[in-house]
C-alpha cells in the first residue's frame, strides 16, 4: 500500500536543509538529552553474542510500571531502535524517539552497528552496509533474553535499511516480529552516492568528517592491523567507498556491493512481517524517485510526505516531533487487533 500524509511544520521549521540539519544538530543535544534522562537512568549495557564471534553493544531502558500502568499496555513491544550511517546509540533522533516510546510503556532497546558509537574494539573487521547476519544475530540474541516480550524494529536512514532487511529476512530466521518502521531509509546505495556527490556539499563533508574519525578510532584500536591515513587524506566519499569495500567488504566491486544492501527491486518482495517505509519527497540524499523502484507486498505500507528532509519532520523543537508520534501511533495501531481477538 501506498499512501500520503499530512506534515506541516510552522513557517520558520519548514525547508528540506533546515529539516535534514536539525536531527544531528549540536546545539540540540542539551534539550533533548535533558527531556530523555528517565529513560537512559534506566538504561544498562547488553553485549549481544551475535553469532560468528561477533558482539554488538546495546542499551535496555525497561518502561517503569507506573508508564505501563497508565497506558494499560503490559504487553507492549519492547522497541529495538537503530540509528544512521555514522550515528550512535547516543543520536538526538534515536533519543527523542527512546524517550517518546519509554513515556508510552515500552521497553526500548538502542542498538549499535558494529564500529559506530564507542564500540571501534569490539569486532576486529570493519563495518559495512551488508553485515546483515550480526544484526540479525542481535535481535536473535535480544528475543532469547526476552522470550515474553513481542519485538518491533526501528531505523533512521541506514538502520531503516537495516531493520526492512531484517524483517524481510525474519520468517527464515526464526525472528518473530511485531512489526517494522524505517524513517527515511536508504533504498539504493548508488543514487544516494549520486545524491551526496551533486548535492549540497555541506552533507558530503558531513559523512566524510564523521567515517574519517571512526576510521581513526578503529586504526588506534587494532594497532598494527589498519593504515588508513593517505585514503583519510583525500576527502573524497566515493574513493573511500571505492578503497575500502575493495579491500574490506569482500566484494570485487562497488556495484555489487551496493546492491547488496539495496532495498529496491525484489528485496523486500517477500515481506511478511508488517512494515511501514515513511519518506519525505523533499529528502536531499534519498532520492523519492527510488520509491518506485521499492516493490510493494502486502506487509508494506509506503507513507510519503511533501516536506521533512532527511530524518527531520520536525514540527516543534521542544517535544517529540511528528516522527516520534507517527512511530508511537503505529505501534498502538498494531495492537489493536490483538487486543480485541
Amino acid at each position: 500500500m501506498s499512501s500520503s500524509t499530512e506534515f506541516r511544520p510552522p513557517r520558520w521549521l519548514r525547508g528540506e536543509h533546515l529539516q535534514s540539519i536539525l536531527p544531528s544538530f549540536p546545539g540540540r543535544r542539551p534539550l533533548v538529552e535533558r527531556r530523555a534522562r528517565p529513560m537512559l537512568a534506566a538504561s544498562r549495557e547488553l553485549l549481544l553474542d551475535c553469532g560468528d564471534g561477533v558482539r554488538l553493544q546495546a542499551f535496555h531502558s525497561p518502561a517503569p510500571l507506573a508508564a505501563r500502568a497508565a497506558c494499560r499496555a503490559p504487553g507492549r513491544p519492547t522497541v529495538v531502535l537503530l540509528h544512521g550511517w555514522e550515528g550512535s546509540a547516543r543520536s538526538l533522533y534515536v533519543l527523542s524517539l527512546a524517550q517518546t516510546l519509554f513515556e508510552q510503556g515500552h521497553d526500548v532497546v538502542r542498538l549499535n552497528l558494529r564500529d559506530h558509537g564507542d564500540t571501534h574494539h569490539l569486532n576486529r573487521d570493519l563495518f559495512h552496509s551488508c553485515r546483515l547476519p550480526e544484526v540479525i544475530g542481535a535481535v536473535r540474541r535480544l528475543q532469547a533474553l526476552m522470550p515474553a516480550q513481542p519485538l518491533a524494529l526501528a531505523g533512521f536512514s541506514l538502520g531503516g535499511n537495516f531493520m526492512l532487511r531484517v524483517a524481510a529476512a525474519a520468517p527464515q530466521e526464526g525472528l518473530r516480529l511485531e512489526r517494522a518502521i524505517g524513517i527515511s531509509p536508504v533504498l539504493d546505495p548508488a543514487t544516494c552516492m549520486d545524491a551526496l556527490e551533486n548535492g549540497l556539499a555541506l552533507y558530503r563533508r558531513y559523512f566524510v568528517h564523521k567515517w574519517t574519525r571512526s576510521l581513526r578510532r578503529k586504526q588506534a584500536a587494532w594497532p598494527g592491523e589498519f593504515e588508513f591515513s593517505e585514503l583519510l587524506g583525500s576527502g573524497d566519499l566515493r574513493r573511500m567507498t571505492r578503497e575500502l569495500v575493495l579491500s574490506h567488504a569482500g566484494y570485487g566491486e562497488v556495484a555489487a556491493y551496493f546492491e547488496g544492501y539495496a532495498i529496491t527491486g525484489d528485496r523486500l518482495a517477500g515481506l511478511e512481517v508488517p512494515a511501514t517505509l515513511v519518506a519525505a519527497l523533499d529528502d536531499p540524499i534519498i532520492p523519492s524517485s527510488d520509491l518506485v523502484r521499492v516493490a510493494r507486498p502486502a506487509a508494506l505500507r509506503v507513507v510519503t510526505t511533501e516536506t521533512g528532509g532527511h530524518c527531520g519532520f520536525f514540527d516543534s523543537l521542544t517535544g517529540p516531533g511528528w516522527a516520534d508520534r507517527f512511530v508511537v501511533a503505529e505501534l498502538a495501531a498494531a495492537a489493536v487487533p490483538a487486543s480485541r481477538a
